[in-house]
């Protein structure tokens, strides 16, 4: 890759950043964003005003359990949503406003184009998750009293479990917004899709062992650093080392990548479709 490119990559993705985060369109993943915080608002009120103490946040153990089965609803929920709204409008809310052929009679390679606006996305996705992650685990921490929380996540065991959150929540968005960049390229109705996958990763849990491993959500699961109980009925899989998860994910988004980049090569702009 040339310096060139790398420049212009730089250029699309900077751009792009501000359209993801500081536009009404933005709106409906700061409300995502903001669910796991509200669940935790409430949580929290229930336990200051019950007048009995909760057994499950009275302990920085019993904490952690808590938000491992919380996180469940942050991967599942929040950060698959932010992605299906974030990657899936890169190109196609650029079609709807009527803006796309600006891009395209630029002097920029259409792959070169698909990359920075990757980027671009899973930069809002990770700053924006993240931040939800870090917040929420020290709203819910603080149950058990601020100051041995804060000691906890930051100078003890807790930092381990703090830096896997951050660290799936990154991955997560790499996963699901390369997923989500090539579905809304290929299907002109990604929405269907998008349901037919969210289900097929709700369901992980319960595939066979072989159809487990066609999914992003086995490799993030193998990487959380708190383990839950999934129920009775659940397959049990040997989870992926990090050895392999970490650097399959990456692989994933580069080869997702590459087909979103043979698409975008061929892309015909056709405003009234």
């Amino acid at each position: 890759m040339n310096r060139l490119w790398i420049r212009q990559i730089v250029a699309v993705a900077r751009m792009e950043v501000g359209k993801n985060l500081f536009t009404f369109r933005a709106l409906p993943i700061y409300l995502l964003a903001a669910a796991p915080l509200f669940v935790i608002l409430l949580l929290l009120a229930f336990h200051s005003f019950s007048g009995e103490e909760m057994k499950d946040l009275a302990t920085l153990s019993g904490t952690a359990m808590v938000y491992a089965n919380l996180f469940q609803f942050i991967l599942r929920f929040v950060i698959y949503g932010g992605c299906v709204w974030i990657f899936m409008n890169l190109f196609r809310g650029e079609i709807l406003d009527r803006s796309l052929h600006y891009y395209f009679l630029a002097p920029i390679r259409r792959d070169v184009l698909a990359v920075g606006k990757f980027i671009s996305g899973w930069l809002a996705a990770t700053l924006l998750f993240v931040a939800t992650t870090v917040v929420s685990l020290f709203m819910i921490y603080s149950a058990a009293g601020l100051s041995k929380s804060v000691s906890h996540l930051l100078a003890g065991p807790g930092l381990v479990q703090l830096t896997g959150y951050v660290g799936v929540t990154v991955l997560a968005c790499l996963g699901y917004g390369a997923v989500f960049l090539v579905v809304g390229l290929y299907f002109k109705n990604p929405i269907v899709p998008a349901l037919g996958i969210w289900v097929w990763e709700l369901g992980n849990p319960y595939l066979p062992v072989l159809l487990k491993k066609i999914s992003v959500i086995f490799y993030l699961q193998s990487l959380l650093p708190v383990a839950i109980d999934t129920g009775p009925f659940t397959v049990i899989a040997e989870p992926a080392s990090a050895w392999l998860a970490v650097p399959g994910l990456l692989i994933f988004a580069v080869l997702t990548l590459g087909a979103a980049s043979l698409r975008i090569r061929k892309m015909e702009i056709a405003y009234a479709d």
